[in-house]
């Protein structure tokens, strides 16, 4: 998300933890196209595309609809699925729930504070958790510790 994005979204905050109930309706009008299909409409970008499946700086990632903190970047590794994966979340930027579209059974990734459709995880990552946080560079925003 740009800065001028998150400008226009009165809800966005990287300090505030506090749980938003904001409807569709809304999100709608605030979000980029492709961020709402994504984060709210659990849209997938397509593999290999999105601006962090390379990526490797130091920093944290956090919510591009709301704010809330979701990964440090010593927990992102490279996986070759095509989108950037993580081995451990923020226990309180996450949460989970089972996921049944498209005849596969899954575990999807939301975001705690705001509700978004991040992605998904697996159980086949890396040590010391084994998990695969297999997430959407268009849901995340990733500021590297040289800008804090």
């Amino acid at each position: 998300m740009e800065d001028k994005e998150a400008k226009n979204n009165p809800y966005y905050s990287r300090t505030d933890t506090t749980k938003l109930d904001i409807s569709n309706e809304e999100w709608k009008k605030i979000l980029a196209p492709d961020l709402y299909a994504i984060s709210r409409e659990a849209a997938t970008e397509r593999a290999f595309t999105g601006k962090y499946n390379e990526f490797d700086e130091i920093g944290d990632y956090y919510c591009a609809v709301c704010g809330n903190h979701l990964f440090r970047s010593t927990t992102k590794f490279s996986s070759s699925c095509g989108w950037p994966s993580f081995f451990e979340a923020d226990k309180e930027g996450v949460y989970y729930k089972r996921d049944t579209a498209y005849g596969m059974e899954r575990v999807e990734v939301l975001c705690k504070r705001c509700d978004s459709h991040l992605g998904h995880v697996f159980d086949d990552g890396p040590k010391p958790t084994g998990l695969r946080y297999c997430m959407n560079s268009v849901s995340l925003e990733f500021v590297g510790d040289s800008e804090k």
